[in-house]
């Protein structure tokens, strides 16, 4: 009895299909690219700092504590997160020049001549235990009271939303109302 071949199976568009679907697939999948921050860091500096800088002011320090159980403590008093945004905006704008807020200094700015602008600084120190959560929900409070200041300005000088104004005009309410938040690295801060 002879013995009988197999059939080879044709496999040259094998390669091809394989490669469409691969195409299919890159082409219909969705990458979550919106968690995290959005944040700017400092440029690298050429030049070694100078020491001789002098000392911010406690008057100019806003100091936010996120405890590893997810508590504020907001200058030192204990806060809820939904009176953060209020209490940040407060100690960004000083509306009546308190002695406990931040000072102010004349400053030239385009669209608004001479402007006193505050000179405070929000310190943020989180704790290690602190949920990624309430890390970014305090983030979040924090940038909503420079995006409301910004955006009241921009109605007020403009009668625009800050988000329709021309990248001069977006610049100058950032000189009145520049961001200034440090963040110091985590450390175990206490229960």
């Amino acid at each position: 009895m002879a013995k009988r071949e197999i059939p080879e199976v044709n496999a040259g568009s094998m390669a091809d299909i394989a490669f469409l679907l691969l195409i299919f697939f890159l082409v219909t999948t969705t990458m979550d690219s919106d968690t995290g921050l959005a944040r700017l860091l400092p440029p690298i500096q050429d030049a070694p700092v100078d020491d001789k800088t002098p000392p911010i002011k406690e008057r100019n320090v806003f100091t936010v504590l996120v405890n590893s159980n997810d508590q504020l403590l907001v200058e030192g008093k204990p806060m809820r997160m939904e009176r953060l945004t209020e209490a940040t905006k407060e100690f960004i704008e000083n509306p009546r020049n308190a002695e406990n807020l931040p000072e102010k200094k004349a400053t030239d700015v385009q669209f608004f001549g001479t402007v006193e602008v505050g000179k405070g600084v929000i310190s943020l120190q989180n704790d290690r235990g602190t949920t990624y959560q309430t890390y970014l929900m305090v983030q979040n409070e924090l940038q909503r009271a420079y995006t409301e200041l910004r955006q009241d300005l921009a109605k007020k000088r403009f009668k625009k939303d800050y988000l329709d104004l021309d990248k001069d005009e977006q610049s100058a309410i950032r000189e009145v109302y520049p961001q200034r938040i440090s963040e110091a690295e985590p450390k175990n801060i206490g229960k």
